[in-house]
């Protein structure tokens, strides 16, 4: 079984002391990657549930400073915390505190007990966990608290410190002295007191307007910096001199004495003072100082990191990242940083200029589909023959996803259009097919209408490349139905030809146009064209198939199958009708059957004969998707089950454990001959694919080659592919790429680590070769580039660049 697809931006990841290893929290498991090669080098696997929190010991701790430290602690929503050495993948030990883990510190990480020398001191923790004994009721609920853990004893000690209503993420301070969450409106802090190594704390409140979103502190002096919901940055300096020291003077000596001596404080809150920032639109999601405190690095929606100077305000940007930022993460190499973005993507930033160097990319999260255009189904597909799957992305493009390396490999920008906040969704990526051997691509896009005026309906086919998983345009059809709808896409499984059905009560079979070369011409460019049109009592079309030899297309008339020579746009056959509109069809291996699927009011998946033409057997299913075998008369249906909601509070919560399943069917048998349960199965797919050793992960072992594979990709995206006809389970995993990082690497440090190796001056060359400056003789392909906050208006770069288009002649001297 090979399992793939995991977030890698559920929680903050971390780096290793040395910078060359980026620790990743990835479902059950802690990835581990090369900031190098972005490749994937080890695994950390023990927990049963999800990590939430990755702590990397940083150096020096009880240990020599020419030792590099390779431990770290983990936190999961199995109610366990696991110490590791992550240089070797290996467990060395396993705290159970029974409740799950959301996100955990740890303030005196250095005093590890495990290397200690004699008589170890107790390790504390503090944890954020959930309390699984109270009933969810919506917004009253008071489900998340706050822990003190004894990692040395497994338990947790001295009471709750606080209740919220779901768990929330624990901010600390980098020298471990405060720790603090955020609570609606309000910041917790807590000042640890380590008094006869217990860790006592104190707790103060900070007040806001608003709900806070996320927390930073700086790294050296006093100061808390808070983001809310409406992208407001606060900061707060010299908190807590009241409620942490006991008593109204503060470190100067001054007595605090009205709100006029604290610009800015709230709510008579214990700090100095209160600024407030405000660029981001919407929420602020990530906050982080640098290493020096000298700068604060913040993040949001609109996909652009802002670098604000602490005692100046001013800022600098980082734009086009293209998606919305989660988290900023430093390393203890000054030249080195990440930023987690929401599309699944971890940057990696060259600092401080903040310019991306690398990126860990893992599949792309399920996109937003909206509701307004009913007659749009999306989804995934798949390649069969490379054992690819394509998924629609937020930013209107296509990627490609390796099902048995766990990596992607190419993405296809089908439309043009930069990230913005909070856009209205104007255009939906409808549609997408691959043909059977992944050689032909084709997309329908659809622009929504405004107020009833403007929508407009495109058809594009695509070429594949040199590479796998790349593709170059060939044809754009606009309105390849008139005013109407895409509602199926289909290729055909031998030649050049594909179909389009549409709700306007049409389908049109599209075959690729050869070179056609007149005397003392040009060739003209292939594409596509239009070879015919079918219709069936102007029924809306609603799905369309081609049998595995191609010679027979199946059109559903919304509860009516029929059947063409697609050659010759003949109607053969007709089959009886369904019990309501079928949205998909599918032809069953090289047999006579079709297998479709009904979702309307009533939900049902009907096997029919093409040589009978009558229905073999049905079924009152939901049928999320529906996958044919390529070879044998078998299908595998993935299916919802029904009322999967759990009752009794204010907020139903699907039930993740089993609200689905997959049926395997013998096309001639209505009893299925498997069944497996899933997970979130709601917006999920299934398909079978090809099993060759050359397709995957090259350590796969086993006896019997099986002839397929199948494949099961979640609503959340996360997959598993695995054996339909056998109980066993492959003895496989996911490619490592083991081998591609040097054991050992040169470190840089210092002044190289920052501004790189310094030029290499040679004396003997003569002063008159070197010249100090030389302006370049193609300025517009620099002048449009950098930051757009920071760019001239274009009535100074119009000029310069029609200057640039000029021809510059020598100037001739007599």
């Amino acid at each position: 079984m090979i399992t793939g697809g995991e977030s890698l931006v559920s929680s903050p990841p971390a780096f290793s002391n040395d910078g060359k290893k980026l620790l990743v929290c990835t479902g059950n498991t802690v990835s581990i990657y090369s900031t190098s090669t972005t490749m994937l080098i080890n695994e950390l696997e023990g927990h049963k549930g999800d990590v939430t929190s990755v702590i990397v010991l940083p150096s020096g701790s009880n240990s020599t400073a020419s030792k590099i430290l390779c431990y770290c602690w983990t936190s999961s929503l199995d109610g366990t915390i696991c110490y590791w050495d992550f240089s070797v993948a290996e467990l060395i030990r396993k705290v159970d505190i029974r409740w799950p883990v959301f996100s955990m510190v740890i303030p005196n990480i250095i005093a590890t007990p495990i290397e200690s020398k004699g008589k170890p001191s107790d390790l504390f923790a503090f944890v954020s966990v959930k309390d699984a004994s109270k009933p969810d009721v919506g917004s009253k609920s008071l489900l998340g608290q706050i822990w003190k853990c004894n990692l040395s004893k497994s338990s947790l000690v001295g009471g709750v410190l606080a209740e919220t209503g779901y768990p929330e993420f624990i901010t600390i301070s980098a020298s471990g002295e405060y720790f603090g969450i955020r609570n609606k409106h309000k910041v917790h802090l807590w000042k640890i007191l380590a008094k006869d190594s217990k860790y006592d704390v104190k707790k103060m409140k900070l007040h806001h307007t608003k709900s806070f979103s996320v927390l930073a502190f700086h790294p050296k002096e006093r100061i808390l910096a808070a983001g809310d919901v409406t992208g407001r940055i606060l900061i707060w300096r010299d908190f807590g001199n009241r409620e942490f020291s006991g008593s109204g003077v503060t470190k100067k000596g001054r007595v605090l004495k009205n709100e006029e001596e604290r610009p800015g404080v709230r709510e008579g809150d214990d700090a100095d003072s209160c600024t407030t920032w405000h660029w981001h639109p919407s929420e602020v999601k990530t906050l982080s100082f640098s290493s020096d405190g000298a700068y604060l690095y913040s993040g949001g929606k609109e996909g652009v990191l802002v670098v604000w100077q602490l005692e100046t305000g001013k800022k600098k940007f980082l734009p086009r990242i293209g998606a919305p930022l989660l988290y900023f993460t430093e390393s203890q190499d000054p030249s080195l940083s990440s930023v987690s973005c929401a599309n699944n993507r971890i940057h990696l930033l060259k600092m401080p200029s903040t310019e991306i160097i690398k990126s860990i990319s893992g599949i792309e999260l399920p996109c937003s589909f909206p509701e307004i255009y009913g007659g749009l189904r999306g989804g995934v597909v798949f390649d069969h023959s490379a054992g690819l799957v394509v998924v629609q992305t937020e930013s209107y493009s296509i990627q490609f996803y390796s099902l048995f390396d766990n990596r992607e490999i190419s993405q296809i920008q089908v439309c043009e259009r930069s990230h913005q906040a909070d856009d209205e969704v104007t255009l939906v990526l409808a549609l997408t097919a691959v043909s059977m051997d992944g050689s032909k691509l084709s997309t329908a896009e659809v622009k929504l209408p405004e107020e009833g005026i403007g929508g407009l309906v495109c058809l594009k086919f695509w070429d594949s490349g040199s590479r796998k998983g790349e593709f170059i345009l060939s044809t754009v059809i606009y309105e390849p139905h008139s005013d109407a709808g895409i509602s199926a896409l289909a290729f055909h499984p031998t030649r050049d030809m594909a179909v389009s059905s549409s709700f306007g009560g049409d389908f049109k079979v599209w075959v690729r146009s050869s070179s056609i070369r007149k005397k003392d011409q040009v060739p003209s460019k292939s594409g596509w064209r239009c070879h015919s049109v079918g219709s069936y009592k102007k029924r809306p079309m609603t799905a369309v198939a081609f049998s595995a030899d191609g010679s027979v297309l199946a059109v559903a008339a919304e509860t009516i199958i029929t059947l063409w020579d697609a050659d010759k746009n003949v109607l053969v056959a007709v089959i009886g009708e369904a019990l309501a509109k079928i949205v998909s069809l599918s032809f069953v291996g090289k047999s006579e059957f079709i297998v479709s699927a009904s979702l309307d009011s009533v939900t049902q998946l009907s096997v029919w004969s093409t040589s009978m033409l009558s229905m073999s057997w049905s079924y009152k299913l939901h049928a999320e998707a529906v996958a044919c075998s390529k070879d044998r008369s078998c299908f595998a249906v993935l299916a919802l089950i029904p009322n999967s909601c759990k009752r009794g509070g204010s907020n139903e919560e699907p039930v993740q454990d089993r609200d689905g399943v997959i049926l395997l069917f013998n096309v001639d048998d209505p009893v299925p001959v498997s069944t497996w349960s899933v997970n979130k199965s709601k917006g999920g797919g299934i398909c079978f694919l090809q099993s060759t050793p050359s397709s995957h992960d090259e350590e796969v072992s086993y006896e019997d080659q099986p002839p397929e594979l199948l494949v099961y990709i979640s609503g959340g995206h996360e997959y598993v592919v695995f054996d339909p006809y056998s109980k066993d389970d492959l003895k496989s995993s996911r490619n490592l790429k083991k081998g591609l990082v040097p054991s050992e690497e040169t470190g840089k440090y210092g002044y190289t680590s920052i501004y790189g190796e310094l030029p290499q001056f040679h004396i003997e060359k003569e002063q008159t070769q070197s010249v100090p400056f030389v302006p370049s003789e193609r300025p517009w392909e620099t002048i449009f580039s950098g930051s757009s906050h920071v760019l001239p208006p274009l009535t100074k770069l119009c000029s310069v660049f029609l200057e640039s288009l000029l021809e510059k002649l020598p100037t001739i001297q007599d």
